[in-house]
């Protein structure tokens, strides 16, 4: 059994982003030459989050609008994270809603997706530099 593992990095400007990384990860996957296995993805930080879905832009607008129902950026002062100086409190609750990571079959050199399956970083407190993990294990 081998394992490669490899770092995605990001800089998003604005402070809530969602990016389609599947072709990232199916670089790292044929560099791996990783035929059969499985295929961690996880965001490397507590205010991002790493999901599978459709790559459709009403969703994500969805996302967008349920995620701030949820946990409201503003006012910053109903958090008590924030208490510190942050001003993300609601930031680490959209990323624990969203998820940390995702494992993905690895069939006949591929990821094994259902149809219209997608992996997406969430970004939920950007504005700073970033990572993902991708960590490939199989033969």
């Amino acid at each position: 059994m081998r394992s490669v593992r490899e770092e995605l990095w990001f800089d998003i400007p604005q402070r809530r982003a969602f990016i389609n990384i599947t072709p990232e990860v199916r670089r790292v996957l044929k560099k791996s030459g990783i035929k059969e296995g499985l295929c961690l993805v996880n965001a490397m930080h507590i205010t991002a989050s790493v999901f599978i879905n459709d790559d459709e832009s009403g969703l994500h607008q969805d996302y967008e609008k349920w995620l701030e129902t949820l946990a409201p950026h503003a006012p910053t002062s109903q958090y008590r994270h924030n208490d510190t100086g942050e001003d993300n409190g609601d930031a680490h609750l959209k990323r624990q809603v969203m998820g940390r990571e995702v494992v993905v079959a690895v069939t006949q050199g591929d990821l094994d997706f259902g149809p219209w399956e997608q992996i997406f970083y969430g970004e939920f407190d950007g504005r700073r530099r970033k990572r993902v993990l991708v960590k490939i294990v199989g033969e």
